[in-house]
């Protein structure tokens, strides 16, 4: 017994005279975190596709031009690599420099390439710039636009299916130019800054993901575009108060929920020029949606989704581009929403189309019948299918993520696109955490990322099916080994049975002296919005980072996936949240904290604190003034307050139409509960976010003065959602919180 206690001794006096280098390799701070970003993992950069796969391209710094970059193309197998254009090709006459690429596409038969340079933002997007197509043949480069062009005013410019012309959008009009002559044909001259064409509003772009604004028809010949009145929608004017001596005033054209939509159309004009075709869709274009559209294999009509303002009827509509008739081909109905369907194509010519559907309780996907009326089930019932990754026609695949018995992992499957087969496992079995994929256009290949919790990502070139390991691509390796230096616990995953029948996904990090027999506070981390996850086995990067911090000062961290979540749990467990956001999901929450606190005798109930962004934001309000009793610390960063001030489409897909649930906003939205704060509260939120607007921040201030609750606030001048421009912000926001949480949840065990 003497000899093991002098062993120990030795021990820590060894611990003790560590230099201080050693001891900080194992210590995190902000610091290290925030400003050195010491932490921040290797990137591969875009590759793109070449060949259906056989090679692929990348951008390379170029040694003749070092501030350009050369197009180098890989072989994916041999990883043989040549410059395939040098940046020295992309000089403009008259100019010394190279075009610096931002983004770049090829034409069909990859003899020319568009290139896009010299970008603006608008809104929060780079989308306008100018646009230069090189001829891989002729050795030239022509920028679009004509000699009269203004620059960086193109806007999502595309080559047609045949290569021969190129069409974009400027000022809101749609443009075509031939690329063997210097005519511009302008399609459509009603574009304005408040009637759209090419482009949509704030909330078409936000919430379906809509920006491009028009299609090539197969034979090239003709464009469908979306219209876009926004003339209607009034503008929500943000202040900017610290770029000049005088404020200035910032319009961002918002449709707040209840307000009515924008006007939506769709045309088809011929590329030549001349007069549009509009579709003649069913109902008040007001108040219906059309998220998606595709052509028709032979170029004669176009598939439309129609979805309805309430977004849980999905009418499939076909139109005929010469005349402009409709029929509705397929419908999808919901009792809760619907979500758009972003895997939507043709396949053997035209005979079918892809679907994805929750209509057997469980998200599928599906092949329809060009006429509607007959459809087949591609993936397995009983488990959800949570991404399309490729549609491999020619093989006759369907590859896709699912991970049916773990809803915090993500793995790789395929199954047949006939329905005929049972799905394969293609991930690894002993690759247990998340994987993504970049597929080769031929399937024979895919660029592969894996993680797990607390693990940096590795990313490999595989072949597929059999998942080889053709080559490393990035190992990081020495941010693995900066990580296994830190001290620290695992992340330890979980499920909380809150009621009959529900069990929820939850982590918990222990801190690094973790001693049972003692109590520790806890700091829940919390989205708990339909739109993500925070309960997941993958690195969790720079977040994941600033919590294990907060476990070496002495707190456990946990985070809980309450029903609304979007994990692959089936249709009931996303969707019974349905008309009621912010009530079932913080009751989740906080059922959850009872019932930890319950099962976990290290838990000191005295010491709970909660906090989140956005989404999370918004529950850790309704958390604190919900159940006052339970949470004694929040700290809530960008929220939503009111429902009624967020955008139409994204809230009223989730809590219906404001005329039709007005209890439903009510009781959702946390403003209407401040009164019942305990705790303490810290609010963080931007100045000029044009997501989620101050004025959230702003009218919740006005009712928690009104019944004179106490609380801390932190306003970043014109930053946006993300809360990350200007010099030192992201620093000083983590310190921030650092600072709040640490003063008023004291760390450490009692």
């Amino acid at each position: 017994m003497l000899r093991f206690r002098n062993i120990v001794s030795m021990a820590i006096l060894m611990a003790i005279s560590l230099p201080l280098s050693v001891q900080s390799q194992s210590e995190l701070n902000l610091d290290r975190i925030f400003t050195k970003y010491e932490f921040s993992p290797e990137w591969l950069g875009p590759i793109r596709w070449f060949d259906e796969g056989e090679s692929y391209i990348r951008l390379e710094k170029s040694a003749s031009h070092p501030s350009a970059r050369d197009l180098v193309k890989y072989n994916t197998v041999s990883g043989d690599k040549v410059v395939l254009i040098p940046a020295s090709s992309l000089i403009p006459e008259g100019k010394q420099e190279p075009l610096s690429i931002e983004n770049y596409y090829w034409s069909p038969d990859k003899s020319k390439l568009l290139i896009f340079t010299n970008s603006q933002r608008v809104w929060r997007y780079n989308t306008r710039g100018d646009y230069w197509v090189y001829d891989t043949q002729k050795k030239t480069l022509k920028q679009l636009g004509g000699s009269d062009a203004k620059p960086s005013t193109l806007m999502f410019a595309k080559f047609s299916p045949d290569g021969q012309k190129v069409a974009y959008v400027r000022e809101h009009n749609i443009y075509v130019e031939p690329l063997a002559s210097d005519e511009i044909v302008q399609l459509t001259s009603d574009g304005s800054e408040r009637i759209i064409n090419g482009t949509f509003d704030w909330a078409y772009e936000e919430e379906f993901d809509c920006r491009d604004g028009f299609k090539w028809s197969p034979d090239s010949k003709s464009i469908a575009y979306w219209r876009i009145d926004a003339t209607s929608i009034r503008n929500f004017y943000m202040i900017n108060n610290t770029d000049s001596a005088y404020s200035q005033i910032i319009p961002v054209q918002y449709p707040k929920a209840g307000e009515t939509p924008s006007e939506c159309k769709v045309g088809v004009v011929n590329a030549a020029g001349g007069p549009t075709t509009w579709m003649h869709m069913s109902g008040d274009p007001r108040q219906n949606y059309i998220p998606r559209m595709i052509w028709t294999p032979d170029s004669k009509s176009v598939l439309m989704q129609h979805l309805n303002r309430a977004q849980n009827h999905n009418r499939v509509t076909r139109g005929d581009v010469k005349m402009g008739n409709v029929k509705v081909i397929f419908e999808d109905k919901e009792t809760a929403w619907l979500d758009v369907v972003n895997d939507f194509q043709y396949l053997n010519k035209g005979q079918n189309f892809t679907w994805v559907s929750e209509k057997s309780g469980w998200k599928a996907a599906y092949t329809v019948s060009a006429d509607g009326k007959s459809e087949q089930r591609i993936t397995p019932e009983g488990q959800d299918m949570i991404e399309i990754k490729l549609i491999d026609e020619k093989g006759g695949w369907l590859y896709y993520m699912a991970s049916p018995d773990n809803a915090t992992q993500r793995y790789l499957y395929r199954a047949k696109l006939s329905g005929k087969s049972k799905q394969q496992k293609i991930s690894p079995d002993a690759q247990a955490g998340t994987h993504e994929y970049d597929i080769t256009p031929n399937g024979k290949y895919a660029v592969h990322t894996f993680s797990k919790a607390g693990v940096p990502p590795v990313t490999n070139l595989i072949s597929l099916p059999d998942h080889k390991v053709i080559r490393n691509l990035i190992s990081n390796e020495k941010l693995k080994a900066k990580i296994d230096a830190l001290d620290k616990q695992p992340m330890e995953f979980f499920t909380i049975d809150v009621e009959e029948g529900v069990s929820l996904d939850a982590y918990m990090i222990k801190p690094v002296d973790f001693d049972p027999a003692k109590k520790y506070p806890v700091l829940f981390y919390v989205y708990g919005e339909p739109w993500n996850q925070t309960v997941l086995d993958s690195w969790g990067g720079s977040t994941y980072l600033w919590h294990l911090m907060l476990t070496q000062q002495g707190y456990i961290v946990m985070s809980v996936d309450n029903r609304g979540t979007p994990g692959p749990k089936g249709r009931d467990f996303r969707k019974c949240v349905y008309g009621q956001i912010g009530v079932l999901s913080s009751a989740d929450q906080a059922a959850a904290v009872k019932k930890i606190i319950n099962n976990y005798s290290f838990v000191d109930p005295d010491r709970i604190g909660i906090w989140g962004w956005s989404g999370g934001g918004a529950m850790t309000l309704n958390a604190m003034f919900r159940y006052p009793d339970i949470y004694k610390v929040g700290m809530s960063v960008a929220p939503v307050t009111n429902q009624l001030l967020y955008d139409n489409i994204y809230q009223e897909r989730y809590s219906g139409i404001p005329s039709v649930n007005p209890e439903g906003y009510e009781k959702g939205s946390p403003i209407n509960f401040a009164k019942n704060l305990k705790g303490d509260l810290l609010l963080v939120h931007g100045t000029g976010d044009d997501n989620v607007h101050y004025q959230h921040t702003e009218m919740l201030i006005n009712e928690l003065v009104k019944y004179n609750k106490l609380f801390s606030l932190m306003s970043y001048p014109n930053r946006s959602h993300g809360i990350y421009e200007g010099e030192n912000t992201s620093r000083h926001l983590r310190e921030t919180l650092t600072h709040y949480l640490t003063t008023h949840l004291p760390a450490g065990p009692k």
